[in-house]
């Protein structure tokens, strides 16, 4: 018998469920409950861990399109002595689940210190493999992103839900102002934690800044500060009004505004523009951006489901990058002010990290 035999024999059946109708089934390896969320794909070949503690996918059951998953385990949750993770970009798992193809029940990594499975069951996440990704990403990019659900027993044991409906920021954002590198930072950074990545403060405390993180509803404008970031996050933007007024008092004045992600979503709102919702989003690590204005492409990191509209974009503002995939917008800058944002993520964490000079561009102008 072999040991993936065995493991078949051990291991309970679990079923995808999709609100087309669509089912595929497979075999549970996290931990064994039903879910419900919105459904997405990231082409990625690695950077799992970096990608289930990402913030901005909670509400969503994340199915990765490379074939095989799991070999090289994952590594130990530690912290560094500000209290930022190690290696993790959050404190725990936020997407949903993890739906893969092939699940390698041996890893070997030499920061490994369990297997994706174990870690799965550990924070209570399901997980299901054996299942073909690649149709499922079909499927999801003919007709976009929808509800799904992963179900044990009963197809009727959870109902389908809609992550977006509700405030997905204010579930991961932190619940209170917590301040690094204090009296190190010869300038003073604000970062308005929408669901902030870990690799973003630690890409900020490295270029010699203090980062003082508030809530994603915080009203920071009576702050004393030289700067103002605001973080990536999940779900819609027009559900974080309250950050939008806060931004929009900040444009009043002239202190350098760097977004990413999310952030470049509310920054657009408070300069007036809309979002508007992708059909399947971009999540990867390979998509072409190009800086407007010049021939410099980059590949970069992304994991977002809105888009900024250019064409709302009032006179003040201009996109910074375009999208060489599908012409949606990945960043604007206004024209006077020292205020720009990227769609895209400079930090990465995990690859590529060919824009993290992005950081450099708004240390420059504090």
């Amino acid at each position: 018998m072999t040991q993936y035999t065995e493991y078949m024999q051990t291991e309970k059946k679990a079923t995808l469920i999709l609100d087309d109708g669509s089912v595929f089934q497979g075999i549970s390896f996290g931990y064994e409950k039903p879910v419900a969320g919105e459904v997405v794909f990231n082409t990625a070949m690695t950077g799992y861990p970096e990608s289930l503690t990402d913030p901005s996918y909670a509400g969503q059951l994340m199915v990765l399109t490379y074939p095989l998953v799991g070999n090289y385990g994952v590594p130990n949750r530690s912290y560094r002595e500000d209290g930022i993770a190690t290696f993790m970009e959050s404190e725990k798992i936020h997407a949903e689940a993890i739906i893969i193809s092939d699940y390698s029940h041996d890893h070997s990594h030499w920061n490994a210190i369990n297997s994706l499975g174990e870690w799965l069951k550990n924070e209570q996440i399901p997980g299901i493999y054996g299942v073909d990704t690649r149709a499922i990403t079909k499927i999801l990019r003919e007709k976009g992103s929808m509800k799904g659900k992963i179900v044990l027993n009963d197809p009727d044991e959870i109902e389908f839900c809609d992550p977006n409906a509700i405030n997905q920021v204010a579930r991961v954002s932190c619940k209170e102002v917590t301040t690094y590198g204090a009296g190190e930072g010869k300038k003073h950074v604000v970062l308005v934690d929408c669901g902030v990545k870990h690799n973003i403060i630690r890409c900020l405390l490295d270029r010699g800044v203090t980062v003082t993180r508030v809530p994603w509803d915080y009203d920071f404008n009576h702050l004393e500060y030289d700067g103002l970031f605001i973080s990536n996050g999940p779900g819609d933007p027009d559900t974080c009004d309250a950050a939008v007024q806060n931004i929009r008092k900040a444009l009043v004045g002239d202190k350098p505004i760097c977004g990413i992600c999310m952030g470049n979503q509310l920054l657009a709102k408070a300069g007036g523009a809309s979002i508007f919702k992708l059909k399947y989003g971009h999540r990867s690590h390979n998509q072409p951006v190009r800086m407007v204005g010049t021939n410099r492409c980059f590949i970069t990191s992304q994991n977002h489901g809105y888009a900024v509209d250019n064409d709302t974009l009032s006179a003040d503002w201009e996109p910074l990058f375009i999208n060489m995939n599908d012409g949606t917008n990945e960043g604007i800058r206004h024209k006077t002010k020292p205020f720009f944002s990227a769609q895209f993520h400079p930090e990465a964490s995990s690859g590529p990290t060919d824009t993290e000079f992005i950081f450099d561009l708004f240390i420059e102008k504090l």
